[in-house]
């Protein structure tokens, strides 16, 4: 398996997981708002980090407001269009220098391969929170563990 399948098959767990987590906050009432601010942050982050490997502007706000329905397609536009990211990285381009401002305007410089590592072990940092938060509300969290999805088939 080359790097780009990899990462591939990571960001199918990934968005695995978030569909597990928005599923479970659906099924929560009241819905926390701590846990949708989270979510949307996920899916803002996923956006903003896709822009800066794709040189555009960014269009999202770093913690924006959202429904569970917009967060929810949200997360199945953001999945749609790493895909569509990932499968056109060559092996060369994983390695390549990536500049970019952060969100206090600093410049910055990262490999493409970090990003992506990046974004993936920031949307596990936040579901874990996001996880708290359920539970603290009286919630059931979603179990998210990379080898149930693996177990289940759901990761392929």
């Amino acid at each position: 398996m080359n790097g780009s399948d990899r990462f591939l098959r990571m960001f199918r767990y990934d968005h695995w997981a978030n569909r597990e987590c928005l599923a479970a906050m659906s099924a929560t009432t009241p819905v926390a708002a701590k846990v949708l601010r989270l979510l949307t942050h996920i899916m803002a982050a996923q956006q903003i980090w896709l822009e800066r490997l794709e040189n555009v502007p960014q269009g999202a706000p770093v913690w924006p407001d959202s429904s569970v329905e917009q967060c929810s397609e949200w997360a199945e536009t953001m999945s749609s269009r790493w895909k569509n990211y990932l499968t056109r990285l060559s092996p060369s381009d994983l390695e390549r220098e990536i500049a970019y401002r952060n969100s206090r305007g600093e410049q910055w410089s990262s490999r493409v391969e970090d990003i992506l590592i990046h974004v993936l072990m920031h949307s596990a940092y936040h579901r874990g929170q996001a996880a708290l938060e359920m539970r603290a509300a009286g919630g059931q969290p979603a179990y998210t563990d990379f080898i149930l999805g693996v177990r289940q088939g759901l990761v392929e």
